[in-house]
């Protein structure tokens, strides 16, 4: 495939084809969660809980908040197979994944509770810091870090135990003031800290089975290193994205471990809409194996479309998707306080859309309008190389 010389894709030694595709995928989960945080930023008179109430949330914003559940387990499976990616390039390529994983974990953890915190509430000092997604992704590359050096089977042995077991852990929890609750309300209990009078922490993503996550997006490394077998990878990737979702329908319909039960409803939609609610704050096993089984048909899918011009666009968004997460997020604090002053409050004490397609309108505007500035900035990753903290981003 010839590449065209104004799409900024940064240059790796591996396959182009292939990094298109994971860039690709990368991108295409970016926009579903710009989507999510519009709905967010001005659909918060209609905010949905975890797992969401099927008959009090109408199907167009339990479909849209569905397709947005796909963002962090494709990112955070993304994020293990991009480091196994970045340590085949050393020859100590270990040591180098760890190195970097690193110090890019805590980079992520202090972003999330100093820039990205302030995006969300504007609040110098915070009263509240949310530790969210980019905290959860650091700590889960920190825990990383360690983890490579253990031998690959056991590596993915480990995964599946994460993701698979900590379910069993959901009815433990230690009350405020017992010397496991904050450690616990870190790794699987989501919960607020009280780490003064005046500043408390939530725990908005336990960490426990992300690690699980990365775990495997490192171990699939091998399918995309150079020289891999790209026929192989496709076959692999047919195999297991099925095997999930098949083990999705299965242990869903069996209603008896993996997730909160799920009840048949009034209607055919309603029946559906309870079967697919599952649970995210920690992510359940079917929560997991639903959204990774998709995940991995959309690479595949994207792998045998190399071609296709309208994978180079989405790629640009997954080639610096940490400063398009940074930039949204305050344009759209921006839009929402200007809205506010202009407006007011128009439904109860927020502004607000008053449908869910004008939430997709204004993701679909807003995905055009950054296009302009993710692209330069990807095209300054591609070539300033020289510059380490571009990689950060």
């Amino acid at each position: 495939m010839t590449e065209s010389p104004n799409i900024p894709l940064p240059p790796r030694a591996d396959s182009r084809g292939r990094l298109l595709s994971i860039d690709a995928l990368r991108g295409l989960v970016i926009l579903f969660m710009l989507l999510d945080h519009v709905r967010e930023t001005f659909y918060l008179h209609r905010q949905v809980p975890d797992p969401m109430v099927v008959a009090e949330t109408p199907p167009e914003l339990f479909f849209s908040r569905l397709l947005a559940h796909l963002c962090a387990p494709v990112f955070v499976f993304l994020t293990g197979l991009s480091a196994f990616l970045y340590g085949s390039k050393h020859a100590d390529g270990r040591a180098a994944a760890s190195s970097f994983l690193w110090k890019r974990g805590l980079f992520l953890v202090v972003l999330e509770v100093t820039v990205i915190n302030f995006a969300w509430t504007f609040q110098f000092p915070p009263a509240k810091v949310f530790l969210q997604v980019i905290w959860v992704i650091g700590l889960s590359m920190l825990a990383l870090a360690a983890l490579v050096w253990l031998p690959r089977r056991a590596l993915f042995a480990l995964g599946v135990v994460l993701v698979a077991g900590h379910n069993l852990l959901d009815g433990v929890h230690f009350p405020a003031g017992h010397v496991l609750h904050v450690p616990w309300a870190v790794l699987h209990d989501r919960g607020w800290i009280e780490v003064s009078d005046a500043l408390r922490l939530r725990t908005s993503y336990p960490l426990l089975p992300w690690i699980g996550v990365i775990a495997l997006g490192y171990a699939a490394g091998p399918w995309f290193r150079q020289g891999a077998d790209e026929a192989r990878r496709q076959r692999l990737l047919l195999a297991w994205g099925p095997a999930l979702l098949a083990g999705f329908v299965l242990l869903r319909a069996a209603n008896f471990y993996g997730d909160r039960p799920w009840a048949a409803g009034d209607s055919g939609l309603a029946t559906l809409m309870s079967f697919l609610n599952i649970t995210k704050y920690p992510p359940s096993l079917l929560f997991i194996a639903l959204t990774l089984g998709v995940g991995l048909l959309l690479l595949r899918a994207f792998e045998r479309r190399q071609g296709a011009a309208w994978l180079a666009p989405l790629a640009v968004y997954g080639a610096a998707p940490m400063f398009f997460y940074v930039l949204h997020l305050y344009v759209l604090k921006f839009l929402y306080l200007g809205a506010e002053a202009v407006w007011g409050a128009n439904q109860g004490k927020f502004f607000g859309f008053d449908a869910v397609w004008a939430v997709w309108l204004a993701a679909i505007v807003l995905a055009f309008a950054l296009y302009p500035a993710v692209r330069a900035f990807a095209a300054l990753k591609a070539r300033r190389r020289d510059i380490a903290w571009l990689k950060y981003l």
